[in-house]
């Protein structure tokens, strides 16, 4: 330890000894581990730390796997089942989001809710901070309506009193008694699943087909594993549940099954690609970044030769010189890490107003102790892979020539050792930069994608109707629906209004089976073809700008009392009347339980997002007015308004469209405004925030190999000051220096280059997953990062080139 501290204390003062060399390689180093750290510390608080559940690792989320689907809801019949049949599962609970209608606390307003089993929190292991759980023997229909409210509604609706338990509140227009506030710090993060104002039992909801066991309504379940039970049992169990249940139930659930994915693994699952192609990428920074400061201190090891040599010649032993050096460059990279958890500090707030929304488990974002490690880490393994290199030249056995030269010229092979170095910093910076360039292309491409609609001056919103209006007779329901529709189309700057239910492109989906009148139908529902529905007005083709490709749209005329009539998309035409004429030609719904007659084709919506790689695709449209009265309870809770504004900005009509509403009637309530430019511009959030990060590791890359080009050269043009002097001494042109110069960086570079190229032509192909409209070894993308590339390096090489241009001989001899 005393020899450790010795040679510390040197160390520190050899730094202060060279402040410039020592601020760049601070400073060039602070910039790779800070990038490393800022990024690990997103990947830490995403994929790394634990769910905040106690036993978080034995949670698990259940779906209903259907052959159109990966991941489908379950219906409540089939829940019940699942739950009663399980040996697995220590405990099994439901969840489906949904709003309401809260009034009674001033004004109206709609907030989130989330229908959960009555022991869901003792599931998550999620206390209370005040009251309790449901009772369970009220999660049925007729139950007594409880409710749980969030952290956040009891302070800002009850002051944070601390007698709330036992107070009314009174959602869609029914009253609930609250029993417990679930913590601010409950989160589950799932797709489906978002911050909720409120929380009230799930087996109370009376809607007229969530009970049935062919319907899934959005609802999901989570469940926790006994102890000492796997994954894999768990799948196994589910299996022999699923497989009694289909052959009990043939009809809805023949092929029918249960998928389990660990909690975690879902809410993590869709961003984890592309954190670990920027984890990747960060990492190749910061190894650039070790490559120049490598190379620097190459450099001024040069100066230091003669230093080591007499060392050596003293007899100073090989593991000393080494463990010097080591001590050095660990100390350097240490000061660099230190300035990094500063810039990582910096840029992580600032990423944090960059994150797409929706980003799972972003809360939990932050520096902490594991983040602290591996800051310490990375600095320390910079500091041993940018030392080693000079520490081994400096050691060779070349006392005597060493001593001679006194310093005054480079080796061949410490050049050869830099050129190294250059040559491997430019082929990495080439595999960065071949990988932001197909990102950014795949980015364009799906930018390009026309999505079946124009969304230019499109708002979508929702209205909560007044409390009541679902228990109205559905004749009523409609009258109401009709005068909210002509109340918007009256505010001055709509063009265009359509009320929606079902499936909204990129927004929200509704699948319903179906079969072809005059075609053998099949024996299960099961067995039938899903197709995205769509209930919407006559104007919304207007609204969307979705073109009429044969027959016609919805008219005024196609409402409750006139026959019912759908229309396709072009997609479900080529699929399942590909040499028939649709036209005329009828199919059935189960839902709606009558024909409907096939009267107009439209244009495909890319409904899933503009990549659209989810499997169902054929599209078919109902008339709002032809819902079936049982289904009007549902419209009369809430409704879509899609409206398409005269001026470029659709989000300036919510204000009016607000007042004239309550104007008509002060319950109404607007809410969830979008402009479906945004909708569309969420959509690519995940990417274009992956896109604009490795675009910025790129960069840092190329700023840092052409820094690294430049500073090889100009270092070597310093040494070989003499030899340049008697060149032009004896004859030599200036141009002739500056070719010599240029050819010797460019022959540098280039094969840096090139070998860069082979490399990304092998590690792109792991990116292929997160690309759209463009291969992984895309030529374009390749020839135009190799002739940035190059042309960088070309600039960097030409100021040491002109800089050797002007030596003068004569300065140059008296080195002699």
């Amino acid at each position: 330890m005393e020899a450790f501290w010795k040679d510390v204390k040197f160390s520190v003062r050899v730094l202060l000894r060279s402040p410039g060399f020592s601020l760049v390689a601070i400073l060039t180093l602070a910039l790779g581990i800070g990038a490393n750290t800022a990024l690990f510390s997103l990947a830490n608080g995403i994929l790394l730390e634990p769910l905040r559940f106690p036993q978080a690792d034995r949670l698990v989320t259940l779906y209903q796997h259907k052959p159109q689907f990966v991941y489908s809801s379950i219906s409540y019949p089939n829940f019940l089942d699942w739950q009663r049949d399980n040996q697995t599962f220590q405990s099994l609970v439901a969840f489906r989001p949904d709003d309401f209608s809260l009034t009674g606390l001033g004004e109206p307003q709609r907030i989130d809710g989330i229908m959960v089993s009555a022991n869901f929190f003792p599931t998550l292991g999620v206390t209370p901070v005040l009251g309790g759980n449901f009772d369970p023997q009220q999660d049925v229909l007729g139950g007594k309506p409880e409710v749980m409210i969030s952290a956040g509604m009891w302070k800002t609706q009850f002051g944070s009193a601390p007698d709330v338990v036992g107070r009314p509140l009174t959602l869609n227009g029914t009253a609930y008694t609250i029993v417990g506030v679930v913590p601010a710090s409950f989160h589950l993060y799932m797709q489906n699943f978002r911050t909720s104002d409120v929380y009230i039992p799930i087996g109370q909801w009376n809607d007229v087909i969530f009970h049935q066991r062919d319907v899934g309504m959005g609802m999901n379940a989570v469940a926790r594993l006994k102890p000492g039970v796997t994954l894999e049992q768990a799948r196994a169990d589910m299996e022999r549940v699923t497989q009694n249940l289909a052959a009990a139930y043939p009809d809805a659930d023949a092929n029918t099954r249960a998928t389990i994915v660990p909690l975690k693994e879902k809410i993590v699952g869709d961003v984890r690609p592309y954190l670990l192609v920027l984890l990747a990428a960060v990492f190749v920074v910061l190894l650039i970044a070790c490559v120049n400061v490598a190379n620097l201190s190459l450099a001024r090891s040069m100066q230091r030769a003669r230093e080591f040599a007499i060392r050596a010649a003293l007899g100073a032993g090989r593991l000393r010189v080494i463990r010097q050096l080591l001590t050095e460059s660990v100390l350097l990279s240490l000061c660099g890490g230190g300035l990094g958890l500063l810039f990582a500090s910096w840029g992580t707030q600032g990423a944090m107003g960059l994150l797409p929304e929706g980003l799972p488990r972003a809360e939990e974002i932050h520096l902490d102790s594991r983040v602290l490690f591996f800051t310490l880490a990375i600095s320390v393994f910079s500091g041993f892979f940018f030392g080693l290199a000079p520490a081994l030249k400096l050691i060779e056995p070349r006392l005597q020539e060493t001593l001679k030269e006194g310093g005054r010229t480079v080796s061949g092979s410490r050049s050869r050792a830099q050129s190294v170095l250059v040559i491997t910093e430019m082929a990495m910076a080439v595999v960065l930069l071949v990988g932001a360039g197909l990102m950014l292309r795949s980015l364009g491409e799906l930018w390009n994608v026309n999505p079946g609609f124009k969304s230019r001056s499109v708002l979508f919103f929702q209205v909560a109707l007044p409390p009541g209006t679902s228990r109205q007779s559905p004749d009523a329901i409609r009258a109401d629906l009709r005068h909210l529709h002509d109340a918007v189309a009256q505010v001055p700057g709509v063009a265009a209004v359509s009320m929606q239910r079902g499936g909204i492109p990129m927004y929200g989906d509704s699948e319903d089976p179906f079969w072809i009148v005059g075609r053998p139908k099949p024996a299960r529902e099961s067995d039938m073809p899903y197709g995205l529905w769509y209930e919407v007005e006559p104007n919304y083709l207007k609204v969307m700008e979705i073109p009429l490709k044969r027959g016609r749209f919805f008219t005024a005329q196609d409402n409750e009392h006139s026959p019912l009539v759908t229309v396709i998309d072009e997609d479900f035409a080529e699929r399942y009347f590909p040499h028939a004429d649709p036209i005329g030609q009828s199919i059935v719904d189960p839902f709606v339980g009558k024909s409907t007659e096939i009267v107009g084709i439209v244009g495909h919506v890319k409904h899933w997002g503009l990549d659209d790689k989810i499997n169902v695709h054929a599209q078919f449209y109902l008339p709002y007015m032809q819902i079936p009265d049982k289904f009007m309870s549902r419209a009369g809770n809430s409704t879509g308004v899609l409206v398409r504004s005269t001026g470029a900005e659709p989000l300036s009509l919510v204000q009016p469209i607000r007042a004239t509403l309550a104007e008509m009637n002060s319950q109404e309530v607007v809410y969830e405004p979008h402009a479906y430019d945004e909708i569309i511009s969420r959509s690519l959030a995940d990417k274009r925030f992956s896109t604009v990060l490795l675009g910025i590791f790129a960069a840092l890359a190329l700023v840092l190999s052409s820094i690294g080009v430049y500073g090889v050269l100009s270092y070597l043009v310093g040494q070989r000051t003499h030899e340049i002097g008697i060149r032009i001494a004896l004859g030599a042109q200036r141009k002739n220096v500056l070719m010599l110069i240029l050819s010797e960086g460019t022959k540098t570079a280039l094969t840096g280059v090139a070998i860069g190229l082979a490399a990304a032509l092998g590690l792109t192909r792991l990116m292929a997953s997160v690309l759209y409209g463009v291969s992984a070894t895309d030529p374009l993308t390749f020839a135009v990062v190799a002739m940035v590339l190059t042309f960088v390096a070309l600039a960097a090489c030409y100021i040491p080139a002109r800089r050797a241009m002007g030596v003068d001989p004569i300065i140059a001899l008296r080195y002699e």
